[in-house]
């Protein structure tokens, strides 16, 4: 920013002594009548040296300002921008914010996460309990630039092991005054070898940074963050359209990109694909999770061990689909569940909207009551033993301390990032501080392991 700032100083710095020579010197016999200057071009001298004056002053304000609090100024300046892909066709807009993400063109956080937002899950360290939802990057090509937005983990995918372009467009349906979002993309994906290739150079660019790195990081910065770099990474684990053999689908997700994961996640939970949502059966179920687990576990694996394997459900689940997938999870050891996908129902303010006829999930805003109730009483049945991720409707600090509230040990967002962008992160880390410092909790895991009854809390009144 600092060098661009000197550039745009040195062109307009030229461009009066350019104009000047527009005008010719005058000749002694005319030298009583001075040149007369056109009114445009004394606007032009105007708008010259105000704009020498903004450079000289933003590379003045750029040179001297800590890094945080430049830092902070860019995650705001995307306040400016993020607005101008509400103009834009709403898959092109998703494109584009994955393509500028993949290229670096978006704000890194180089701020230090508050330390009561810290914890450690599965033995991996976490910097904060905030994470970017599967559905955003689902090929792996932002994998950097997301993670270096500040999250605390970021999933990709859903990857299908042959690539398939999902169901015909237009496939995504903004409801911006609900807050909302209609998807029915299908699972469209590159494949899981395209995906491979991604992770694989990222991983190894990771390694050789830290081999060729001068500085010698301590015990506490090693173990911090993930296999893709300062946060952890998760791949959610699709099944093809046209596969007769989920299991099968899976498992070979996990031979292929178990390697470069911190997480697996196995997604029986898409609306949008048919028949997926009747794998999370009882029986049905018990049967994937077994076969992906000893897929998994016959690997070689380091010190580290293999990563853990979440089952992602939908929030469109009977009391017994829940008490069934409690017990299956509960008694393979399940490492997580990922609380939930998008709802095919159309709770109000949609059922009003005329985008809401559309075929799909729905996801932002109007999911928060739905999938909160479900997080609770799968908390309730699993009875607190395994690890949760509470996602759906999550669009603010306040909104991530309720699911963890009710349960949840980390949160996901995808709806609320789309339609607030970048500067929607540190406002979340900031408020969520804020919300777990005053209810005197001095981490997330006591606002998570105390749940008063296990009533989901709202200052005083129950949720």
């Amino acid at each position: 920013m600092r060098e661009c700032f000197h550039r745009t100083l040195k062109s307009a710095a030229a461009l009066p002594v350019g104009a000047s020579r527009h005008y010719s010197t005058p000749s002694s016999s005319s030298s009583s009548a001075a040149p007369r200057i056109p009114q445009s071009s004394k606007k032009g001298r105007f708008f010259t040296a105000a704009t020498i004056g903004l450079v000289i002053a933003g590379g003045a304000y750029a040179s001297t300002v800590d890094e945080a609090t430049f830092c902070g100024w860019l995650f705001s300046a995307t306040k400016v921008v993020n607005p101008l892909f509400a103009l834009l066709d709403a898959e092109v807009a998703h494109q584009l914010a994955v393509s500028a993400a993949a290229r670096g063109w978006v704000p890194r956080e180089k701020r230090p996460d508050l330390s009561i937002l810290g914890l450690e899950v599965w033995g991996r360290r976490f910097s904060n309990p905030i994470g970017l939802a599967a559905g955003f990057d689902k090929n792996a090509e932002a994998v950097e630039g997301l993670l270096g937005l500040g999250f605390g983990f970021v999933e990709v995918g859903s990857v299908t092991p042959i690539p398939q372009e999902g169901n015909p467009k237009p496939r995504i349906f903004r409801l911006r005054q609900e807050g909302a979002i209609i998807n029915r993309c299908g699972l469209n994906s590159e494949g899981i070898v395209v995906v491979a290739k991604r992770l694989g150079a990222q991983h190894g660019k990771r390694k050789l940074d830290e081999t060729s790195s001068t500085s010698s990081p301590s015990n506490e910065e090693v173990k911090h963050g993930g296999k893709a770099g300062p946060g952890i990474l998760g791949v959610n684990l699709g099944k093809n359209k046209t596969s007769e053999d989920a299991a099968a689908d899976y498992v070979q997700g996990v031979h292929t990109l178990s390697q470069y994961a911190d997480y697996l996640v196995i997604n029986v939970s898409s609306p949008n694909t048919p028949g997926l949502r009747q794998l999370q059966g009882r029986k049905q179920l018990k049967d994937i999770v077994k076969k992906v687990q000893a897929a998994r576990d016959e690997m070689q694996w380091g010190e580290e061990g293999p990563p853990p394997l979440l089952v992602k459900i939908a929030p469109d689940l009977s009391k017994q689909d829940l008490e069934d997938i409690a017990a299956v999870a509960l008694a393979l050891r399940v490492d997580g569940l990922i609380i939930s996908n998008t709802t095919i129902s159309r709770p109000d303010p949609v059922s009003k909207n005329p985008v809401a006829e559309e075929a799909g999930g729905l996801s932002g805003k109007p999911l928060f009551p739905l999938s909160t109730n479900i997080l609770k009483e799968m908390y309730v049945l699993t009875k607190g033993k395994i690890p949760l991720i509470g996602c759906g409707g999550v669009s603010s600090g306040e909104d991530a301390y309720k699911k963890i509230r009710a349960g949840a040990t980390l949160v996901q967002l995808y709806t609320a990032f789309a339609y607030g962008g970048p500067a929607l992160i540190p406002e979340m880390k900031a408020e969520l501080a804020r919300c777990l410092e005053r209810d005197g909790f001095k981490n997330v895991y006591e606002a998570s392991d105390n749940l008063e009854d296990l009533k989901l809390i709202d200052h005083g009144r129950e949720f």
